[in-house]
């Protein structure tokens, strides 16, 4: 692995790393939002609190249970469960992982995602610079997804061998079903 744990100084703090949800707002097309976060880097506001906000309360709440049901349905061991990690060389560039599959050293990350707003092909968009922002973070090809859209739980496996190729595909019963979404990973054809 080319990450290293983070051990408890002025740089734990996010303004002094660039994060898995600093990459989704990045690569968003929130300007707001893009905006908000370039004046938190910079000391200019306050991190936002999102005590509030239900929705990540929710994906707070649900994190144990869909870290407990992906290693039952899918039979693999979660480790480094919520620990921050550095890129080995670019050190502005963090990750605190919901856990890393022992197996085979995926990311593996968990999102609540309401099942009335839910779709595949959103969850992926929605998810997927994060995820290879932590794949970079952690020299890691592959990183699992694992979405709880009550009343289900699925797992959702991303691969990334050129890191600008992605495929996601939901694992079940029916086997796998590949959604192919190079687009996500090119910023620029954006």
């Amino acid at each position: 692995m080319n990450s290293t744990v983070c051990l408890e100084s002025k740089h734990s703090s996010r303004r002094y790393f660039i994060g898995g949800s600093d990459a989704r707002i990045i690569m968003g097309d929130d300007q707001a939002a893009l905006v908000r976060l370039w004046k938190e880097k910079r000391g200019e506001v306050e991190p936002q609190v999102l005590s509030g906000d239900l929705l990540v309360q929710l994906g707070t709440v649900t994190e144990h249970l869909n870290r407990r049901w992906y290693e039952k349905s899918a039979g693999n061991v979660l480790t480094e469960v919520q620990q921050r990690v550095f890129h080995s060389v670019h050190r502005w560039m963090a990750a605190t992982l919901d856990g890393r599959i022992e197996a085979i050293g995926a990311v593996f990350e968990a999102k609540f995602m309401l099942p009335w707003n839910f779709s595949e092909e959103a969850a992926a968009e929605k998810h997927m610079a994060q995820l290879q922002h932590n794949m970079w973070v952690t020299a890691s090809r592959t990183a699992a997804l694992s979405r709880s859209a009550l009343p289900r739980l699925r797992p959702h496996s991303i691969r990334s061998p050129s890191h600008q190729i992605c495929r996601a595909a939901r694992d079940g019963a029916q086997g796998q079903r590949p959604l192919h979404c190079p687009h996500l990973l090119r910023p620029e054809a954006r």
